[in-house]
Parts: C-alpha cells; sequence; structure tokens
C-alpha cells in the first residue's frame, strides 16, 4: 500500500517497504520512539511513519546540499516554496534555468537551490538530477516535461510534511560523521535506517555517491560504532554481503525505473539488536524473500 507522501522521486525509491519497517518498529517496541535516516534522499519511509503517526520524531540527513536545501525549504520556507510551485513554468527553457542554478549549488540561494532541486526531481527523467528531461528537448516523447507535476498534489504534500516540522530534524552532514556524532545524541527508542547508495551504478544516479573503499569504512562504521538498531539496504552483491558476512541479512527483488523499468536484487541486513518480525511479516514484502546465505 503506497500513498506517496514525499514530494521528492528516487531511483529504487523505498517508500513501498514502509510496512516492513513498521514491523520492525512493532517488533522491537520501538512504536512512538525516534526514527533516523542518515541517507535521506526523498525520505519516503520516513514521512509514511511520521504522518501516519508510528513514529514521533524522524532525523533526517542527506550530503547533498541541494536535497538539504529542499528540504529546509519545505520546512521553513513553505508559503514560498509553495508558491514557486504554483507560478512555475514548465517549458524546456525554465528547466535549462533550474539546471544552472543546481550546476552552482555551493553558491546559490537556499531557497532557489532547493526549488531548482525538486524542479529537476520532478521533470528530468526518472528523477534523476543529472538526466534528462522528460520528453527530451524537443518535447517529442510520449510523455511531457509535466508529466510528474501535479501542482495540487504536491503542494498538499509538502504542507502535511511541514505541519510536522516540529517533530522533523534536518543535516547536511558527510554520513559518517552523522552516524558517529549524531546519533548517540538519540534517545535509546531509535530505530536507524541505513540505505547507502548503491554499489554499483551509483554515478549515474546521484549527486554524491561511494566508491568502493567508502561502501567498505563505511560498513565497519555502522557495524562498530551505530549502537542503536539499525536497519541498513542495499543493493545485492557478493562486495556488499561479504562487508556484512557476520549479520543477518535477507534478499528481495525490487523494480526500479531508471530509464528503463528492470527489477533488481535487494538486501536488507540487521544488527543484532534487531528483532526481525515473523516470517508472514518479511514475506509480506516479496514472494521471493529469501535469506541470504
Amino acid at each position: 500500500m503506497t500513498t506517496y507522501k514525499t514530494p521528492l522521486r528516487y531511483p529504487g525509491g523505498k517508500q513501498r517497504l514502509w510496512p516492513f519497517l513498521d514491523e520492525i518498529l512493532t517488533a522491537n517496541n520501538l512504536l512512538g520512539g525516534h526514527y533516523v535516516e542518515p541517507y535521506a534522499g526523498g525520505a519516503g519511509i520516513a514521512f509514511e511513519l511520521l504522518l501516519r503517526k508510528r513514529v514521533s520524531h524522524v532525523h533526517l540527513n542527506d550530503s547533498c546540499i541541494g536535497v538539504h536545501a529542499f528540504w529546509h525549504s519545505i520546512l521553513n520556507e513553505t508559503e514560498n516554496f509553495c508558491r514557486k510551485i504554483s507560478r512555475a513554468s514548465l517549458t524546456v527553457d525554465e528547466w535549462k534555468r533550474q539546471r544552472e542554478v543546481f550546476k552552482v549549488r555551493h553558491v546559490a540561494d537556499r531557497l532557489d537551490l532547493g526549488f531548482a532541486m525538486f524542479y529537476l526531481n520532478r521533470c528530468n527523467r526518472s528523477g534523476i538530477l543529472t538526466g534528462g528531461v522528460i520528453g527530451g528537448l524537443s518535447q517529442t516523447g510520449k510523455w511531457k516535461i509535466d508529466a510528474r507535476f501535479p501542482r495540487n498534489e504536491l503542494i498538499t504534500r509538502i504542507e502535511a510534511i511541514a505541519a510536522k516540522r516540529a517533530s522533523i530534524k534536518i543535516r547536511n552532514w558527510d554520513a559518517e560523521r552523522f552516524l558517529i556524532d549524531y546519533l548517540p545524541r538519540l534517545p535509546v527508542k531509535t530505530l536507524v535506517y541505513c540505505d547507502p547508495p548503491y554499489f554499483h551504478k551509483a554515478d549515474r544516479l546521484y549527486p554524491n555517491h561511494y566508491k568502493a573503499t567508502d561502501h567498505a569504512r563505511i560498513s565497519k562504521v555502522i557495524q562498530t560504532r551505530v549502537k542503536l538498531p539499525w536497519v541498513v539496504s542495499y543493493d545485492s552483491c557478493p562486495d556488499v554481503l561479504a562487508h556484512y558476512r557476520e549479520r543477518r541479512a535477507f534478499q528481495y527483488m525490487l523494480q526500479y525505473n531508471a530509464a528503463r523499468a528492470y527489477k533488481g536484487a535487494e538486501v536488507f541486513i540487521f544488527s543484532d539488536k534487531v528483532d526481525l518480525p515473523p516470517g508472514s511479516a518479511i514475506a509480506a514484502i516479496n514472494d521471493g524473500l529469501r535469506a541470504v546465505a
């Protein structure tokens, strides 16, 4: 059951898996507690859980300054941001202008940058910030630039999230710093969900991505420095499984929409502090879910 509470589109977005995270919260007596995403992106699961009152607070972090600018803007300049949505020109010329704002993101005005990130996310193919505009520059494709820009619906989503601003904390830190320095401040009744950039093809999808050595390092940080209950998700590959070989894991299939629709194997990895929900609940995510040897 997906209701798309997040205003952002993300390749491989995990929002439809929120019922599984809800089961994790239930099984570990964490309902009503805090929830953390060190790699927030679209934060789809976070806002499903918060708006459904399954958790009381969410803590979001993203190292991409554009993503952070978006979340900061909708929480702190909600009216101005929604006004920009209402007045946005959905043309290739405007798309080019917003793309230029994003290119100079380290010096851009934060509200302008947040909107540029949002505009490209909604108007680019599959929401990829470095991807091309829906319909192409000639706008001769089946779908046009406005295909994923339902103004009223997007404003409604943003206003619903902004209404909960007192329960939302955001950071623009490197994920490693966030894991080491920020998490110890949080209460024991907290679940941490880490969804790092994919091991493979991440450079095609995100402005910020990891090299193989980064994945190895962050796996050690998560497993040795994070004392709260945590869950990690990744594209399933031998390198990732090797990094977490001492942890319990389940593999499942997830459909991606990035340039073309396809299915890929993903893996959930669990800290030793996490009690897994009954097998029937896990299987509800995907009939092909199975333990990784």
